[in-house]
């Protein structure tokens, strides 16, 4: 499906030309830090500047051969470059070049799905505005609890993606992180101020500590992180296809002029979107597993990493960014149904509403295990009958009317009671 819905901003991030665009700028940068030091001529460094460029497709050729792909681009790169490509990678190893770029492959889509999420932001933001007082049921064990509003429910989400805001910007800091130490990561065979040089002008901060490869508690954390979200996604995405299924039919997911919701049935109008978020949800999930067994290489490195994050960490990237897309349109498209959210709240009489007249009656001197009791038999009593109506119920029995008058037990049907200290929320998120 995701095929059919390309994403060509972040699939550019994960491309064989950016990949490849990336260990240039990983390279020349390790040379002009060379050049400052000392090491290159400047007349090599003018040859490097001007001629430094590579062709996937001979890369992919010699790749054949060498069967090493770092190896493979330094030839055809030194191909165009000639005589001063001998400076080329002085005293790097494969890993310098490939975690570096990497880094700043990731840091590139952490920013892109910040964006995302802005958008995301923004739409949540403004339905809940919108709904602030739209008043429905509120539910726990998917059984009604008591009167909410979809503002309210909305408020939760506009909160969780703002701690997500929160987790990317912290993430970009954690990934954007350069090593040059050469191999094993000790310096033997390039200064230090290379490295230092290299990453400040690449926009990325040395690693305090790398071996031959940075840490994959790194990676482990970025691949965590889109899990994360895509988790939250999914919990509002399956809150969406809970409130449209048609005994409940509080919202729905827009549906489009000419749309078709099932080849079989022509009522259906399916929330096919949030059901799609719920799936790829799945896969950030298992990619997350995927990169926490990437962390324990052996010794100062191994290569079994490498394979599985040629597929998890552009995917993970990629599945995001397309299920944050997708919820940005189901939340913006949104269809709510006012008039089904009272009619729900209301049902058997307004059992929803038994804990305000519980507490009434306990104001008005029973006990609360008297109350409780009292309440609960009526409630049972209507939602086990066909056509019960709590509120006439206890309308109708002495041992409530007697003590509570007849405006004091209408009171307690009233949903706006469960809103006057809303404000505080609406406050905490500017709303």
């Amino acid at each position: 499906m995701i095929e059919r819905y390309t994403l060509p901003e972040m699939g550019a991030i994960w491309s064989d030309e950016a990949r490849y665009q990336r260990w240039l700028e990983v390279e020349v940068a390790a040379c002009e830090a060379n050049c400052q030091l000392g090491q290159i001529p400047p007349e090599a460094m003018a040859d490097i500047r001007a001629k430094a460029c590579f062709r996937v497709e001979r890369i992919l050729q010699i790749e054949d051969q060498v069967r090493h792909d770092v190896i493979a681009f330094l030839t055809n790169v030194n191909e165009q470059v000639g005589d001063a490509g001998r400076y080329i990678h002085m005293g790097m190893t494969s890993s310098d070049v490939l975690d570096t770029a990497l880094a700043l492959q990731m840091k590139a889509a952490v920013e892109l799905l910040q964006e995302e999420l802005t958008q995301l932001e923004a739409a949540i933001y403004k339905q809940a505005q919108r709904h602030k007082a739209t008043p429905m049921v509120g539910r726990s064990h998917g059984i009604h609890g008591e009167p909410i509003t979809l503002g309210f429910k909305l408020a939760g989400w506009l909160a969780e993606v703002r701690r997500h805001q929160g987790r990317l910007s912290q993430l970009k800091q954690v990934v954007a992180v350069g090593q040059l130490s050469g191999a094993m990561g000790t310096y033997a065979n390039i200064d230090p101020r290379v490295e230092a040089i290299a990453c400040a002008q690449l926009g990325l901060t040395p690693d305090t500590a790398s071996t031959q490869v940075i840490s994959r508690d790194r990676h482990g954390e970025y691949v965590q992180t889109m899990a994360l979200v895509g988790a939250s996604l999914d919990r509002f995405a399956t809150e969406v296809r809970n409130l449209q299924r048609t005994d409940v039919l509080e919202v729905e997911e827009y549906f489009a002029k000419g749309q078709k919701g099932s080849s079989a049935m022509p009522h259906k109008r399916n929330p096919i979107r949030s059901e799609r978020i719920s799936g790829l949800a799945r896969l950030l999930r298992g990619y997350a597993m995927a990169a926490l067994e990437n962390v324990p290489l052996w010794h100062e490195r191994d290569i079994s990493h490498s394979s599985a994050e040629r597929v998890l960490l552009p995917d993970c990237s990629i599945t995001l960014h397309f299920m944050v897309r997708e919820m940005t349109a189901v939340v913006s498209g949104l269809v709510v149904y006012p008039e089904t959210m009272v009619r729900n709240m209301t049902i058997y009489g307004g059992v929803i509403f038994s804990q305000q007249v519980l507490l009434a009656l306990v104001a008005a001197g029973l006990s609360r295990e008297h109350a409780y009791a009292l309440v609960q038999h009526h409630a049972h009593q209507a939602w086990n009958q066909e056509g019960g109506d709590f509120r006439a119920s206890l309308a109708r029995d002495p041992r409530v009317m007697g003590h509570l008058k007849e405006e004091e037990l209408a009171a307690c049907f009233s949903p706006q009671q469960h809103q006057v200290n809303l404000d505080q929320v609406w406050k905490r998120l500017g709303l």
